[in-house]
């Protein structure tokens, strides 16, 4: 069956409505904080590169929509360099001028004006997280096995029909569901799980089979599968009470994925072209959009905590390098020269062009434009 693909109209929009919306409420996070303690905001730009349309408020901010849409930025008032580092000039302002400026406010402020932005991204995908759970609830099936797969991982380490399955890799397994987002993420590498049978404990281990599956629109996934299986799958409703901290875990468990997954990339155990770029979320977010507002909104959550997990990298020009350096400030009890602190950000800088000229190069390839996918 030919692959699908949304028309190009479609996959524009919801890709700048995907990348928009995220790049709105990361920034309004750092803008809230810095308000909240007294910081001037300069600039609230969505999007890079010349400006097509732009408004002062009557605080003096000016809010903009810039060319390029990758991205964004909130400048303020004392933010001389991307370092945010003031020059000689601040010093001369009057101090009701001095006292609106980022470098004027303490440390610790500083840093949660810095750590306000990710926290936002996690917030929108614990919010859309409680509002699925509370619509359809969650899924509660028990780890116990009623389908083995013959020649599977599990049929060769001797897992049985009515084995309960109680931990995999020492992490504890109370639903089908958390085994399987384990499994799926270590295909080739082996595990070792705790058994119960008949009431006895014991263990088994086996090497989780890497499977390649393609869905409708011909993209490919490498994913761990052991071959077994429940035959009914059990949801309960999620309470106002319970759906918060259900919501938090949920988004925690993600959140892990992502860790682990870039940890593979970096030790090889995963391919490096497995990292996508703007043009592959693109793609995907017009493949989203066409199956469905609940699809298009579930991506969103998972490209929101994609989104807070980097920006806490801690790399110089992302805020987890300000969080880094202010960690310093904080062991030294002074801050970094200038000159340390620029070249960390130039560092930086080549680091983020190096990573965005990679994950373009594979976006370019898994479209076929190198021959490859």
């Amino acid at each position: 069956m030919a692959a699908e693909s949304p028309n190009i109209i479609l996959t524009l929009f919801a890709f700048l409505a995907l990348i928009g919306s995220l790049v709105v409420v990361h920034e309004l996070g750092h803008y809230a904080v810095g308000r909240w303690f007294g910081v001037k905001a300069e600039k609230f730009s969505i999007g890079f590169g010349p400006q097509i349309w732009g408004r002062v408020d009557k605080r003096g901010t000016l809010w903009r929509v810039g060319l390029l849409p990758l991205g964004g930025f909130v400048q303020f008032a004392g933010d001389m360099n991307p370092a945010s580092q003031a020059d000689e000039s601040w010093k001369q302002l009057p101090e009701h001028e001095r006292n609106q400026t980022f470098q004027s406010k303490t440390l610790w402020q500083r840093a949660l004006i810095v750590a306000a932005g990710p926290a936002v991204n996690f917030l929108l995908a614990i919010l859309i997280a409680m509002g699925f759970l509370l619509a359809f609830g969650k899924s509660v099936t028990p780890p116990v096995v009623d389908v083995v797969q013959p020649r599977s991982a599990a049929a060769a380490a001797g897992i049985q029909i009515g084995d309960r399955i109680l931990t995999l890799n020492g992490r504890t397994i109370e639903t089908f569901d958390a085994m399987a987002r384990e499994v799926v993420m270590i295909p080739g590498e082996k595990i070792v799980m705790e058994i119960e049978r008949n009431g006895a404990r014991f263990e088994k281990q086996a090497t989780v089979a890497a499977v390649t599956e393609v869905d409708r629109f011909g993209n490919e996934y490498r994913i761990g599968r052991i071959g077994i299986g429940a035959s009914n799958s059990e949801t309960r409703e999620v309470g106002l009470l319970e759906a918060p901290w259900a919501a938090v875990k949920q988004t925690g468990n993600i959140l892990r994925q992502q860790v682990i997954g870039l940890g593979q990339i970096i030790s090889g155990r995963r391919p490096i072209s497995e990292l996508g770029g703007p043009l592959k979320i693109a793609k995907v977010s017009g493949e989203a959009m066409s199956l469905g507002i609940l699809t298009f909104i579930s991506l969103a959550a998972l490209i929101s905590i994609n989104l807070g997990f980097i920006n806490l990298l801690p790399i110089p020009m992302l805020d987890g390098g300000h969080l880094l350096l202010y960690g310093i400030e904080a062991v030294r009890r002074r801050p970094a020269t200038p000159q340390v602190q620029e070249w960390a950000f130039r560092a930086g800088f080549a680091m983020l062009a190096a990573f965005m000229l990679m994950v373009t190069f594979n976006d370019l390839t898994s479209f076929g434009l190198f021959g490859s996918s």
